[in-house]
């Protein structure tokens, strides 16, 4: 019995004569399908590289304009908020000077009514000092003289008296 591992010279001739015809016949009937199939094959292979590096550009591209959007928005966002701050700050500042003004009124307004006030308790104080006075008057004189000439003369000295 022959070993599997034994080498017979003439089976390896006939093998390779037999693959030579396979081979030549196969090469014969479809070589020209095989080379044609691996040319499109081929020029697939490169349609689709190509395709994806012109999708790529053009991701890129996109990429670049969008990120142009985007810096356009948060200049805008930017502008928007300094508008904002400065709207902000010019109400903050006008309602500051309003505030002002009816502050400055408010004190007009008191330093008037206290001159009124004033100039009435003066009024009311020279009426009670020339009723006082008359009084005093006809008590140390003992008579009773006119009331309206008392109050003329009584007003007169009170007019002689500085302001103060």
């Amino acid at each position: 019995m022959d070993s599997l591992l034994d080498v017979n010279p003439g089976a390896i001739i006939w093998t390779i004569i037999n693959f030579l015809v396979f081979f030549f016949i196969i090469f014969k009937m479809g070589g020209k399908a095989i080379v044609k199939g691996l040319k499109e094959r081929e020029d697939n292979i490169n349609k689709e590289i190509n395709d994806a590096e012109a999708a790529n550009k053009k991701a890129q591209e996109i990429l670049v304009q969008a990120q142009e959007k985007i810096d356009n928005a948060q200049k805008e966002m930017a502008e928007i908020v300094a508008k904002g701050r400065k709207q902000a700050e010019d109400i903050v500042h006008k309602a500051a000077e309003d505030a002002d003004k009816v502050k400055q009124a408010k004190i007009e307004e008191s330093l008037r009514e206290i001159d009124r006030q004033k100039d009435a308790a003066i009024s009311e104080l020279r009426t009670e000092v020339a009723g006082l006075v008359i009084e005093a008057t006809e008590k140390i004189l003992d008579e009773k003289l006119d009331k309206d000439k008392h109050i003329k003369l009584v007003e007169s000295y009170i007019d002689k008296l500085p302001k103060n």
